[in-house]
């Protein structure tokens, strides 16, 4: 098993809820690094501009290509993201309950390897593999914020 984490746009992010998560796509440049995904792959997806890990997803099958536009690009329009995997959600946090990633740079493996000026320079990219350390950390800061109940602030009594 694998496990990588996928940075993308918000809004490519809900569009995968809006269909039920059945599928996700990459970009064009990324034919060779999904083409080595297979099922049973995990996916941490990394939201780009409000630096926050939104789910967890499984991958369901091999990849396939596919130009059908569904996923965008505000940079690049023409980026069709046609290199996709079938997959199935196993955690999706509401916008209240995601992570945000400068929590987590210290403590994972996958931020440490290098030498960099910034932490974001590690999600450069739309895919990068990650340790099952790594993943088994983000798996369980999902979780345990999952279950947490919603907070809510006392009221004042009359």
């Amino acid at each position: 098993m694998t496990y990588w984490i996928v940075v993308g746009s918000p809004d490519n992010f809900q569009v995968a809820i809006d269909r039920g998560f059945d599928l996700f796509g990459f970009k064009s440049t990324r034919r060779k690094a999904s083409g080595e995904m297979e099922p049973g792959d995990k996916l941490v997806f990394y939201l780009t501009g409000i630096k926050v890990f939104g789910g967890i997803a499984t991958v369901k099958s091999d990849s396939f290509e596919d130009h059908s536009k569904l996923f965008t690009s505000v940079k690049k329009p023409e980026e069709d993201y046609p290199y996709r995997v079938k997959t199935k959600a196993d955690i999706i946090l509401d916008e209240d309950q995601m992570l945000y990633v400068p929590d987590f740079v210290p403590l994972l493996e996958f931020t440490k390897k290098g030498e960099t000026k910034s932490w974001a320079m590690h999600f450069q990219g739309n895919l990068h593999k990650i340790s099952e350390f790594d993943y088994k950390l983000l798996e369980k800061a999902m979780k345990d914020r999952k279950k947490a109940k919603p907070r809510t602030t006392a009221k004042a009594k009359a």
